[in-house]
């Protein structure tokens, strides 16, 4: 049996859950998600909880179980937390400006690039090099702050460009001089 997926999902004070056949809908304080459940698998809501079932031991039952348990975790927090990428931006003149609800990088190219907030996305500036992604849905959250990420990889040698805070940079030897 999945680890995981037999552990009942919780479902806080404030969060509405609509079981329709596979059709579940998560509402909350910060907005409303719903996900299709693949199926083999089915959900039952009982007293506050969410349980995942599987029918069989079948590989893809198993390995659809823990998954559907995991996004509908992620749903619920979503709706009540919220989730939050910080990155961090590391160069000389390497700058995030927020533009409304946009974003304007300056990262060493001959022109400022925009990144435009996609709905359910929103951007924090702290300061000219630390900014934040936040939304409900962690893989879009993630999404956006990897597509960001993109615009200029941090490079081995100097460390310069966008990353994620906290993350190390596995950095190479330049040229070995005399």
């Amino acid at each position: 049996m999945s680890r995981i997926g037999r552990l009942p999902v919780s479902i806080p004070t404030g969060v509405d859950v609509t079981v329709d056949g596979q059709d579940i809908v998560v509402k909350g304080p910060k907005g409303e998600l719903s996900l299709t459940v693949p199926a083999p698998i089915t959900v039952e809501q009982a007293d506050g909880t969410l349980e995942v079932k599987r029918p069989n031991d079948e590989r893809e039952s198993r390995s659809l179980h823990g998954l559907t348990r995991s996004l509908l975790n992620n749903m619920v927090l979503g709706v009540t937390e919220g989730y939050e990428k910080k990155m961090e931006i590391y160069g000389t003149g390497y700058r995030v400006a927020a533009k409304g609800s946009d974003l304007e990088f300056s990262l060493g190219y001959s022109h400022p690039i925009l990144v435009k907030a996609e709905s359910g996305i929103s951007f924090a500036v702290e300061n000219p090099t630390r900014f934040s992604v936040q939304g409900i849905d962690k893989q879009r959250v993630g999404e956006v702050a990897a597509n960001i990420r993109k615009l200029r990889k941090p490079d081995p040698y100097k460390g310069k460009g966008v990353r994620y805070a906290g993350e190390q940079i596995r950095r190479k030897v330049g040229k070995a001089g005399k």
